[in-house]
């Protein structure tokens, strides 16, 4: 049964098997419809995720992919993809203090010192900078007028259940970020089609000014045929992590969402069950 989503080319379409009906329509999977071929997928620590072909959009398991949750800094891929659309990696600008006065993961920007647009970007989505959110915002025009571009870019790819309330995905008043596993793959989906994204996420380091810095995703050393991957905390997202593999000619995308534990190996048997499976 497929289900896909009109005008909006980039979405995924959803097939069955799932591990769970909680929150999906009735046109997708009622209980104890699942076929035998559901039963042994990789289930938990995840409270919500979604395994999908990269290329073709087919998901292939998933629970609860339309729930709404924190995305944390997942949300920083997104942003990446509106950085691009308006500004040249090698374009410039100084950091300030009001770009370091956050809560850190950070990328350990200095007042004064200037940064390419694609050094920040390899800061934000290497090593999570916080600090890298907040300049390259500035750089957009300032917050509001980032995360504007960003919920539109969210909604224009097919991520409608997406919104956007800090650069960074950082919680706070005002900063209810949310977005769902079937959103996050559609954003992952869509900026690994900027070549400079995906070779950001996919190096294993890179010069910064004054340091190396080193690609926090470890599935790049863990995984053969790791692609790319984002992970991200706070108390409200509990852990998430978004990412891609290839194996032979097949690319898939996994995303975890409100997740404890050990989202790698998860992630890790979920990859492998979906390249096991036969197209």
């Amino acid at each position: 049964m497929r289900r896909r989503f009109a005008g909006l080319a980039l979405a995924l379409s959803v097939v069955l098997p799932v591990v769970s009906t909680a929150g999906l329509s009735p046109a997708i999977a009622q209980p104890g419809s699942e076929p035998a071929a559901a039963q042994g997928i990789p289930d938990g620590p995840a409270k919500a995720w979604l395994l999908a072909d990269l290329d073709t959009g087919q998901v292939l398991a998933s629970r609860d992919p339309y729930g709404t949750y924190a995305p944390a800094s997942t949300i920083k891929v997104l942003l990446a993809t509106v950085v691009l659309d308006h500004l040249r990696p090698d374009s410039f600008a100084r950091a300030n203090a009001s770009h370091t006065e956050v809560e850190c993961s950070c990328v350990g920007l200095k007042p004064g010192q200037a940064y390419t647009t694609r050094q920040l970007l390899e800061g934000l989505l290497m090593v999570s900078g916080n600090d890298a959110a907040n300049m390259l915002a500035d750089m957009l025009g300032g917050q509001p007028t980032a995360l504007a571009a960003m919920n539109r870019k969210a909604a224009l790819v097919g991520a409608r259940s997406t919104k956007a309330s800090s650069p960074s995905g950082l919680d706070g008043p005002g900063w209810e970020s949310v977005t769902t596993p079937h959103d996050l793959a559609v954003i992952l989906r869509a900026a690994l089609k900027y070549p400079l994204i995906a070779h950001i996420m996919g190096q294993p380091s890179a010069q910064f000014p004054g340091k190396t810095i080193t690609n926090q995703n470890e599935l790049l050393t863990r995984y053969p045929g790791d692609l790319a991957g984002k992970t991200g905390y706070t108390n409200l997202a509990r852990k998430t992590y978004l990412g891609a593999a290839q194996r032979g000619n097949r690319r898939l995308v996994v995303v975890q969402m409100y997740g404890t534990g050990d989202l790698y190996g998860q992630a890790t048997r979920l990859l492998d069950w979906g390249f096991n499976q036969q197209r």
